[in-house]
């Protein structure tokens, strides 16, 4: 006899259709309702989404965001930096990271130190090429030192530029960004 076979005499002892007695048999058993189920597929999306937009909105801030038409103050970043020697720095605000080159000819140049692929940490290799070269260790971007300009990797454009002179102390200030 199967389980859905009619006893002799008629009726199931249960009294119901033996289907409806398995089915509730079967939702009793079940450990997340429907009403759960869609209470956690929401509190999920929501918390996916509201991360989605943090992370977005930190992508989308660039070096120097909400600077424009306002004047730069002037930072004193050294005392001195001689040729094939860098320094990191804060600059044009205290969450903007840049760094400053003393390039083996005297030059002096000024970066943001924020890859534009993803915005990691950008360093200084002096040991690389005719130059020395900045790089991003994340995904292996390189840019050129004397022009800022991608010479490898993925970045999409050339680091921003930090604009830094040297007073007739051998000081080195920070100025402005273009």
């Amino acid at each position: 006899m199967s389980v859905t076979d009619q006893q002799p005499g008629g009726d199931h002892p249960s009294g119901g259709d033996p289907r409806e007695a398995l089915q509730d048999r079967i939702a009793a058993d079940s450990l997340t309702t429907r009403r759960d189920y869609l209470r956690i597929v929401t509190t999920v999306s929501g918390g996916l989404a509201v991360g989605g937009i943090g992370v977005a909105a930190g992508m989308l801030h660039r070096h120097g965001d909400g600077e424009e038409g306002k004047a730069l103050e002037p930072k004193r970043i050294a005392g001195g930096l001689l040729p094939g020697e860098s320094i990191a720095f804060r600059y044009p605000g205290e969450e903007d990271r840049a760094v400053a080159v003393r390039l083996d000819d005297g030059t002096l140049v000024g970066y943001s130190a924020v890859c534009t692929h993803l915005a990691c940490a950008v360093l200084w290799r002096k040991d690389r090429g005719s130059e020395g070269e900045l790089y991003c260790p994340c995904h292996e971007g390189v840019f050129d030192a004397r022009s800022g300009e991608v010479t490898a990797g993925p970045p999409p454009r050339g680091l921003p530029k930090v604009v830094v002179i040297e007073q007739d102390d051998g000081s080195v200030w920070a100025v402005g960004t273009t």
